[in-house]
């Protein structure tokens, strides 16, 4: 994980993937590594609440990289005994890192971890609820996760913005945030009506 956390090693990762999303914009670049990341991050420690209510380690992982520069999976086999704190201290670690480097607020990327955390919890089988009181235990610097029904199914109604749509030949994802919300109301209903 330290490696991961490394200013020039971070960067480096980043920029790998500009080929494959047709910009340089470090911003843009940054924050979709973060999107994709987050998730794959906290997956072993989310899931594993959800379905053994015993939180592996998420400053214990094991990443599974791309050469392309994204994260393709990560493992952790140590517990911890605090999920919240446990947690915050990984997010936080990307957050300052990341916003330093790339000149950006770390609230960004806690809006974009709030949103991974909950897409997690409800791809493990868990509910809204379960994931409004785990953001509870990360703490105030998490956003709370929300929630919409969208063909009798729990979506996220993200909070945060990956920045696709800023990429060669990219639109804007079926949940964003920056479109209106009646078209994201029926552009949910389409994929999950």
């Amino acid at each position: 994980m330290a490696e991961l956390l490394s200013p020039p090693e971070l960067l480096a990762r980043i920029r790998v993937s500009s080929r494959m999303y047709g910009t340089s914009d470090r911003r843009v670049l940054g924050t979709l590594w973060w999107y994709s990341a987050s998730s794959v991050l906290l997956a072993p420690t989310v899931e594993s609440l959800v379905v053994t209510t015993t939180a592996l380690d998420p400053a214990r992982v094991t990443v599974f990289i791309h050469p392309d520069g994204r994260m393709l999976a990560a493992r952790s086999d140590a517990v911890c005994s605090d999920a919240g704190v446990a947690l915050r201290s990984s997010i936080d670690s990307f957050a300052s890192v990341l916003g330093e480097l790339l000149g950006v607020s770390e609230r960004v990327f806690w809006a974009l971890a709030a949103d991974s955390l909950a897409n997690r919890v409800l791809w493990a089988g868990g509910t809204p609820e379960f994931a409004v009181t785990l953001a509870g235990e990360i703490g105030e610097s998490l956003p709370v996760p929300r929630f919409v029904s969208a063909g009798g199914r729990d979506v996220v109604r993200r909070g945060s913005c990956c920045l696709i749509y800023e990429t060669r030949g990219a639109g804007k994802c079926v949940s964003c945030p920056r479109q209106e919300p009646e078209e994201r109301a029926a552009r949910l209903r389409e994929v999950f009506g």
